[in-house]
C-alpha cells in the first residue's frame, strides 16, 4: 500500500473553510481525509463531494447507529458523495452492520468500517454502562462479529492492532485514530484520545490505515509534519 494512502488526516474544524485551508496546504501530499460529525454538520456535504472530485480518499465517520433501513440509506448517501469508508458502530449488532454492507456494495469504491470500541473510552467507562469486559476484550469481541458481518475493516486503539491483525488476518483493513507524531509529540499530548501509541508502532503492528489530526493541522508547518510521517511509514 502506498505510505500516503495510510496516514487520512481528520479535518476536525468547525467550519468548511479553515478545512479547506489545510487541504490547500497539503497540496498533493494530503491524498486522504476524515470528514467527521462536526465538518459534516457544519458545512454539509460540498466539502466530501469537492475532495472526493480531486481524487481524494475520503473516509466518512458517521458513526452510524439506527435501524437498518436507515443505516442502509446513510451508507447509499455516503457512496453518493464519492467516500471511501464509512463507518458504522459494531455496537449496532450484525444485522445493522450487514444492512450497511449490503447496502455499500453498489458502490465498489466504499468499504463499511465498524466502530469497536471509541478510544477515549478505558475499563471503568464500560463498567459504567454495565459490560463486565476489558476495553481489549470488547474490542476484539466486536471485530470478530463485525468480520462475520461482512464488514470491510474496523476501528480500534493503535495498542489494539497487533491482536487484532492476529485474530483477523491479513485481509480486513484496521483503521486507527489516536496516533502520535514523533515530530509534533507537545501537539499529540492534548488530543483526547486515552490510548493512543506512535504512529509508526501502529502500521508496524498491523494497521492498515492511521488517523492523525492535531499533529499535521494544528502544527505550524503541516506539510511538513505530514512529509515527515509519510518517510517514516515509508521505511518500516
Amino acid at each position: 500500500m502506498d505510505p500516503a494512502r495510510r496516514v487520512i488526516v481528520a479535518l476536525d474544524f468547525d467550519n468548511g473553510d479553515d478545512a479547506m485551508a489545510i487541504v490547500d496546504r497539503l497540496g498533493e501530499a494530503g491524498t486522504s481525509y476524515k470528514i467527521g460529525l462536526e465538518l459534516l454538520t457544519a458545512a454539509g456535504p460540498a466539502i466530501p463531494t469537492r475532495l472526493a472530485g480531486a481524487g481524494k480518499d475520503v473516509f466518512l465517520d458517521l458513526k452510524l447507529f439506527e435501524i437498518p433501513t436507515s443505516v442502509a440509506g446513510a451508507v447509499r448517501a455516503a457512496g453518493h458523495l464519492g467516500a471511501t469508508m464509512v463507518t458504522v458502530h459494531a455496537m449496532a449488532g450484525p444485522t445493522i452492520m450487514a444492512a450497511a454492507v449490503h447496502a455499500a456494495a453498489d458502490f465498489p469504491h466504499l468499504r463499511v468500517i465498524a466502530l469497536t470500541v471509541v478510544t477515549s473510552l478505558v475499563d471503568a467507562d464500560l463498567a459504567a454502562i454495565g459490560l463486565s469486559a476489558t476495553v481489549e476484550e470488547q474490542t476484539s469481541r466486536l471485530a470478530r462479529l463485525a468480520e462475520q458481518s461482512g464488514c470491510h475493516g474496523v476501528v480500534a486503539s493503535p495498542r489494539d492492532a497487533a491482536a487484532l491483525r492476529a485474530a483477523l488476518g491479513p485481509t480486513m483493513l484496521i483503521v486507527t485514530p489516536g496516533v502520535t507524531v514523533r515530530a509534533e509529540p507537545a501537539i499529540a499530548a492534548r488530543t483526547g484520545h486515552a490510548r493512543s501509541a506512535h504512529a509508526a508502532a501502529a502500521v508496524g503492528d498491523g494497521a492498515t490505515h492511521i488517523i492523525v489530526g492535531r499533529p499535521v493541522t494544528r502544527a505550524p508547518d503541516p506539510a511538513a509534519v505530514l512529509a515527515h510521517l509519510h518517510h517514516e511509514l515509508a521505511n518500516l
